[in-house]
């Protein structure tokens, strides 16, 4: 029997063909606690292998902290600082974090300030001490500050020519209602921008960062580390004059006159960016389980429903993608792509008609391969110190417990169709609001006749 012979048997079915044995139990590794005493809580996770350490530091502070007319100073204070201390100037401390490997960054989110850093293993212990002096006394230099401001101005005319970005920005300006900070950019708008100084980011800074009650995630390879005493050396000893404030999570309330349609007009556009989003739970709702396999089977990839119609079939869009968006408290579930400007109200026709068949029902082989989905590829997901570092940030800026993403993976292999029915029809809203970024000339009338909700046009 020639080679070729034995490789077709092999591959039809013959005997010698391998075996796929069904993939085992998988849980989220779970962290060493341990509590410093400035009030960090320190999560320990040692990752055999990972010899590029990842750290995350997670204050709490949410962009309701902000000054109505400074917004956007929590971002510009955020971005500063790993620009220079008060020991080491930005010069100084790029040069000290090149030489150790050091990649350090930081950002604001909804409840959170998140500072990260990645570093060789060897270099930990130096790293944590530039970390500590970015946090405890960061310079905000005069000049530094200016260009800071001024970068964050020329983004935001970035954004406003960017039809996804400036979709995203309507849709939460219509969907919030307006006295919410959720309505308004996260990074400030030109005109709060442009009004931050230097003392407006200091006092800032002085007032909010403090490391009572936040977290700080340290996962790589640790063999023969010393991590606590690190710790304690380092962002254990930082404290701070004032007392941490504490925050309540809060609700962002949805506009009484969300459900519309919002055209934004970009007159001669080729493509049109839709986005629409309903009510949605957050990770604390009983059945959140059900919520990412919902997702993926609706619009997570592109044999989901959506792009099975509007791409495969009808050829209108490269992708159009859906996913639940928890905050806090609450949530939403967003579906958002762009398609051919000619094919904009057949989209629209067509994902409005999608997404009330939801309801309906999902079959049992879309409860079976987003269950597949979701479940099968989280070792994958979460097989390196940085995603399992990131991952353990997130659930302490949302003050879940350790245990939730191996819980949550876990109810994911019982659910059936019957689950996901549930949670769609009694978490899930069902008056949407629509933005659509595009040439409103050419088919507003058009969009009105849907029927899909009363139309407006804002410019671009």
């Amino acid at each position: 029997m020639s080679t070729e012979q034995t490789s077709t048997e092999q591959w039809s079915g013959q005997p010698g063909r391998p075996e796929v044995a069904a993939a085992g139990e998988w849980t989220f590794p779970e962290p060493r606690v341990r509590e410093l005493a400035n009030g960090l809580t320190a999560l320990v996770l040692d990752v055999p292998g990972q010899y590029v350490t990842s750290v995350r530091l997670t204050l709490p502070l949410p962009l309701r902290a902000e000054p109505r007319e400074l917004e956007g100073v929590a971002w510009v204070m955020a971005g500063l600082l790993d620009e220079g201390t008060q020991q080491h100037d930005q010069r100084e401390l790029s040069e000290m974090l090149e030489r150790l490997g050091v990649g350090i960054g930081a950002g604001m989110s909804e409840g959170s300030l998140g500072v990260d850093l990645d570093v060789p293993q060897r270099h930990l212990g130096e790293a944590l001490t530039l970390m500590t002096e970015i946090v405890r006394e960061p310079a905000f230099a005069p000049g530094e500050v200016t260009r800071a401001v001024r970068t964050r101005l020329q983004d935001i005319e970035q954004e406003r020519a960017s039809a996804p970005h400036r979709a995203m920005r309507q849709l939460a300006a219509t969907y919030y209602d307006p006295q919410t900070r959720a309505s308004r950019p996260g990074a400030g708008s030109a005109q709060s921008v442009a009004a931050i100084t230097r003392d407006d980011v200091v006092a800032f800074h002085r007032e909010h960062v403090h490391p009572h009650g936040g977290t700080v995630v340290v996962a790589g390879d640790l063999t023969d580390v010393d991590v606590d005493g690190l710790l304690e050396a380092s962002l254990g000893s930082w404290t701070t004059p004032g007392p941490a404030q504490e925050w309540e999570r809060v609700p962002a309330p949805r506009a009484q006159d969300a459900a519309r349609v919002v055209l934004v007009d970009r007159p001669g556009s080729v493509q049109s960016e839709l986005i629409l989003a309903t009510s949605g739970p957050d990770r604390r709702a009983p059945r959140w389980p059900a919520f990412p396999v919902l997702g993926y089977v609706i619009g997570g990839a592109p044999n989901a429903r959506i792009d099975a119609v509007l791409r495969e079939e009808k050829g209108y869009t490269y992708g159009i993608r859906s996913g639940f968006r928890p905050r806090q408290v609450g949530g939403t579930f967003v579906v958002s792509g762009s398609v051919r400007a000619d094919a904009t109200v057949d989209s629209l026709r067509l994902l409005d008609e999608i997404l009330r068949g939801v309801a309906d029902g999902v079959t049992p082989v879309e409860a079976t391969s987003g269950v597949d989905f979701m479940t099968l590829t989280a070792p994958g997901r979460y097989a390196t110190a940085d995603a399992l570092a990131d991952e353990l940030a997130h659930l302490a800026a949302d003050g879940l417990p350790l245990t939730f993403t191996s819980d949550t993976v876990a109810a994911m292999r019982r659910l059936t169709p019957e689950d996901l029915d549930a949670a769609w029809r009694e978490d899930v809203g069902t008056d949407w609001t629509v933005v659509v970024v595009g040439d409103a000339s050419a088919y507003r009338d058009e969009v009105e006749a849907l029927g899909i909700g009363p139309v407006s046009v804002v410019p671009a």
